[in-house]
């Protein structure tokens, strides 16, 4: 099945979405003649190979001559559904529109069919959305992954005035997504962006197995200092399971070893480096030159968050250096499993290995909200959600985790 995975480690922006399409060999021209079918008029459309901090990338630029941006989404539905573009183009299109209008009618507390978008109802945010949803459909992708969103810092000046970013109706489509900010004094995650991402990426987090078969690079219009202002996407085919059973990854390994620092300061940078996109972040005990004991600090990541953790080490501990390798790792194919229990349903995770089940943890979160709430001890609730994954199933081995 051919995939996307969206790599917004500096955000992400509907003209980011179009240049990271054409970098990747989707054909401008193309997109431009199924455009051609909105009845829109008095747009140019372009785009041009230019550098963000010395990474070469597509910037697509959207000209037009219209002076109103307001529109309402029954009106830009009515736009597409006119357009006679192809099925899942139209669909896709929809579902992004109907993704923002949501978001909106909930920040603003009114019905969705009173909802007028302001900035995203202009000519270039109609045409940027589109214009996604026909790039995917020529480059033939079925399914879409994206990584934690770097959503920048600061205020952005919008129609309603001053706001913060991210923007109120961007921060609802983001609610339950992974994001973090590397304090970039700039919206990185636009309401186009993160309506083009929530609406069809159906997994955040590391990059999945996947055979890549082209990488294109979308850059934003601004050139931030410090890193390239562009969206990378991943395009390929993804890892059938029965190959990916038991696969092997490169990750890289962060250490450091720390001997001053209070222990409350690794609880809060522990967090904040889970929200950055860590695989793990662990202490040990160590002891240290003078028999001081101290502990030291392990982070697991993909390899392309090295960087940003490594700075995140030394921005929120106390560190002066960090050791940093890249190891190969073994992992079984994961599942999660709803188990309806007399408690309520239970999410267990299930370990495979070439088919074969070899390891099953109930939900410590489910489990816990559960005891919580109901007043019955949490290793009853463990308990029942193994027995119950057992009855289900057969399966006799059960790692409570």
């Amino acid at each position: 099945m051919k995939i996307a995975y969206f790599d917004c480690y500096s955000g992400i922006s509907g003209d980011m979405v179009l240049g990271a399409l054409v970098d990747a060999g989707c054909e401008l021209e193309k997109i431009e003649a199924e455009l051609r079918r909105l009845p829109l008029s008095g747009w140019n459309i372009s785009a041009q190979r230019v550098h963000r901090q010395g990474l070469a990338a597509h910037h697509v630029t959207i000209a037009y001559s219209e002076n109103h941006h307001h529109r309402s989404l029954t009106t830009i539905l009515k736009l597409i559904r006119e357009a006679n573009l192809s099925q899942r183009v139209s669909e896709r299109a929809t579902q992004i529109f109907q993704r923002l209008g949501e978001a909106e009618a909930r920040v603003h507390n009114v019905p969705i069919d009173k909802i007028h978008f302001h900035e995203v109802g202009a000519v270039d945010a109609i045409l940027d959305i589109v214009g996604a949803a026909i790039g995917f459909e020529l480059l033939g992708i079925e399914d879409f992954f994206g990584s934690p969103l770097n959503v920048g810092a600061g205020r952005v000046s919008t129609q309603h005035g001053i706001l913060p970013v991210p923007a109120p109706a961007t921060a609802e489509m983001l609610l339950g997504v992974p994001t973090y900010s590397t304090g970039i004094q700039r919206e990185l995650v636009t309401p186009t962006g993160a309506a083009i991402i929530t609406a069809l990426a159906t997994k955040f987090g590391p990059q999945p197995r996947m055979t890549t078969q082209s990488i294109g690079y979308g850059a934003g219009t601004a050139d931030l200092p410090g890193q390239a202002n562009v969206l990378r996407l991943f395009i390929g085919e993804s890892i059938p399971v029965e190959m990916a059973d038991s696969s092997e990854n490169i990750i890289a390994v962060l250490e450091a070893n720390i001997d001053d620092m209070s222990p409350q300061i690794y609880g809060y940078f522990a967090q904040c480096a889970f929200e950055a996109g860590a695989l793990d972040v662990f202490s040990t005990a160590v002891l240290m030159k003078k028999n001081r004991p101290g502990q030291l600090i392990t982070v697991l990541c993909m390899p392309p968050l090295a960087e940003q953790l490594t700075s995140l080490l030394f921005r929120e501990t106390t560190t002066l250096g960090v050791r940093r390798s890249n190891v190969q790792r073994t992992e079984l194919q994961r599942d999660i499993v709803d188990v309806e229990t007399s408690f309520g349903t239970i999410r267990v995770k299930v370990g495979r290995l070439n088919g074969r089940i070899l390891n099953v943890a109930p939900e410590y979160e489910d489990c816990k909200v559960i005891a919580a709430s109901r007043g019955v001890p949490l290793k009853q609730v463990l308990a029942e959600a193994a027995a119950q994954f057992q009855r289900d199933t057969g399966v006799a081995k059960i790692d409570a985790d």
